[in-house]
């Protein structure tokens, strides 16, 4: 169990979140593997939680410097895992092949890499945004205001 018991009472519907979120992590610089082991440094908060008009999910993302530089790592895996340099069915040498040039067109792989704190603020803005879409769907489901008025009550 989390630190935020709250967040331990919308399992169900972190999980619909997840899923719809999906195709938004598809569009962003972030694999799947990446975008999970951002989600592990990241810790969600109600913000004004005995303020309903102010009351806000946001995403507490302090501990994101200990996993940004393991992001390239993540990447490096996974492209010789898909066929790369090393990886199965690939070759010892980069022949320049088609999935260096989709990597390298997405800005990852290489040393033109994004920075870390560029990939930081990445991770950043994409884990408002799923705070965001985590807040909206829990007004859309009526869940809202027991989830604040749980947490203002300190409960």
């Amino acid at each position: 169990m989390s630190d935020n018991p709250w967040t331990d009472r919308i399992v169900g519907e972190r999980m619909t979140v997840d899923q719809e979120f999906a195709a938004r992590i598809e569009e962003s610089r972030f694999s799947n593997q990446q975008w999970s082991l951002i989600m592990t440094a990241t810790e969600f908060e109600i913000e004004h939680p005995d303020e309903p008009d102010r009351a806000r999910i946001v995403a507490d993302t302090d501990k994101l410097d200990g996993v940004i530089p393991e992001l390239e790592s993540v990447q490096a895996g996974m492209g010789a895992m898909a066929g790369g340099p090393g990886g199965p069915g690939g070759s010892d040498s980069s022949d320049g092949g088609i999935v260096d040039s989709i990597m390298g067109a997405l800005g990852v792989g290489g040393d033109s890499g994004p920075s870390e704190d560029e990939q930081r603020k990445a991770a950043e803005q994409l884990t408002q945004e799923y705070a965001e879409k985590l807040q909206s769907h829990l007004e859309s489901k009526g869940r809202w205001e027991s989830v604040r008025k749980s947490v203002a009550d300190g409960s």
